[in-house]
């Protein structure tokens, strides 16, 4: 499976994105999907996971009622819109597949990871 994160950029503080995760290779609707996050000298940080039928989530506490994640299996596309956007959300934001567990924070369960993409938020 390869995975194609695009969607980041530099926007203001309150402002929105959409990334988005491009899978190929092979289908990925039968998998978890999630979002990961790692800022300069930080630890890669997990925000987001997406069950296989797209009705269950989970988010890291910072960002409930900010970030919403998404998929269309007609695209194999997984996506996280994030509206009002704060400056430490500011990371480079990573796509992942697990594809034998459950829904988990923990980055070891994912075992496909896509490129990063940078999100910077300025105040």
């Amino acid at each position: 499976v390869q995975l194609q994160a695009s969607g980041g950029g530099l926007v203001q503080a309150g402002g929105s994105l959409r990334l988005s995760c491009a899978a190929s290779g092979r289908t990925v609707s039968n998998y978890v999907m999630g979002w990961f996050r790692q800022a300069p000298g930080k630890e890669r940080e997990f925000v987001a996971s997406i069950s296989s039928s797209g009705v269950n989530t989970y988010y890291i506490d910072s960002v409930k009622g900010r970030f919403t994640i998404s998929r269309d299996h007609t695209k194999n596309t997984v996506y996280l819109q994030m509206n009002s956007l704060k400056p430490e959300d500011t990371a480079a934001y990573y796509c992942a597949v697990n594809r034998y567990g459950g829904i988990s924070p923990r980055p070891s369960m994912y075992d496909y990871w896509g490129q990063g993409t940078l999100v910077t938020v300025s105040s």
